[in-house]
């Protein structure tokens, strides 16, 4: 479908086919955490440094996104919760296809987590958002996750591997998962999945070596990129370490030349259309 074809083009790189999104759908479930208490500013941030997309809630794309600065995509997500629900981990749908089409969004995503008692009304909700966005020619991002009382590891390569699956037989066009630690066990994940699979950053690590180092096995298994959301709005540069992802995602960089990125004023650059190149800043 031409229309989905367009669309996956303003959030996929169309050189690399890679992307690297950011998350900043963290409002609904925790509040105006660190980072993203002025959405516009962090917005900016991220779009200064090289990002593809970002997710973020209907009620932020007027007061944000398209007023950030350079152009990125637009991913409207369609499902929340609280962290002061009594089931945090129970999502619900927030938004629908039609609204998120009414703002220009260029695709949307939806939050399943598997392993509680709420996967039947998730899976419907996903279903139902899967239907409604191949009708309009929406690529859809599902995020799922192995999360619940029926849940030893949510990063055990098997459960992975089942929920990254999941997504793409219920038709998600793009998959976000967890890294489950090792290119080997990721791999699985990736040869498993007939879709694009990104991974999703996790909790606050402890360094910018961690993350590049995570990201750097991900993308030697396989992954079509990134969407990590604390780990870049609650750094103290945002801009560059997405310069910094995206030399690995897009460039194909090691983790030592991306920790180079951070530390120079070199930031990485792209066309869009071909394999980037890092240059000098203009």
């Amino acid at each position: 479908m031409i229309g989905k074809e367009i669309r996956l083009e303003r959030i996929m790189h169309r050189g690399t086919g890679k992307a690297v999104i950011v998350p900043m759908d963290h409002g609904v479930s925790s509040g105006p955490i660190e980072g993203i208490v002025n959405i516009r500013d962090a917005m900016s941030q991220v779009a200064d440094g090289g990002a593809n997309a970002v997710v973020v809630h209907k009620g932020v794309v007027a007061k944000g996104h398209r007023k950030s600065g350079p152009d990125m995509g637009l991913i409207v997500h369609l499902s929340g919760s609280t962290s002061l629900a009594l089931d945090p981990n129970a999502k619900t749908l927030v938004c629908s296809v039609e609204e998120a089409i009414k703002m220009g969004a260029d695709a949307v995503s939806v939050h399943v987590n598997i392993g509680n008692g709420h996967d039947n009304e998730m899976l419907t909700d996903l279903g139902r958002v899967a239907y409604s966005a191949e009708e309009w020619g929406m690529p859809l991002l599902a995020m799922i996750y192995p999360r619940g009382e029926n849940v030893k590891n949510e990063y055990d390569a098997q459960a992975v591997k089942h929920a990254a699956r999941l997504g793409a037989e219920l038709g998600a066009d793009v998959v976000k998962v967890s890294y489950t630690g090792s290119v080997e066990s990721f791999r699985e994940v990736v040869n498993g999945c007939h879709v694009p699979v990104i991974i999703a950053g996790g909790a606050k690590m402890g360094s910018d070596r961690e993350i590049l180092t995570m990201v750097r096995g991900a993308m030697d298994a396989g992954a079509a990129g990134t969407s990590i959301g604390r780990n870049v709005f609650q750094h103290e540069n945002p801009s560059k370490i997405v310069s910094a992802l995206s030399a690995i995602v897009h460039g194909n960089v090691s983790v030592d030349e991306a920790m180079a990125v951070l530390t120079s004023g070199e930031p990485w650059q792209s066309d869009g259309n071909s394999a980037p190149m890092l240059e000098a800043a203009a």
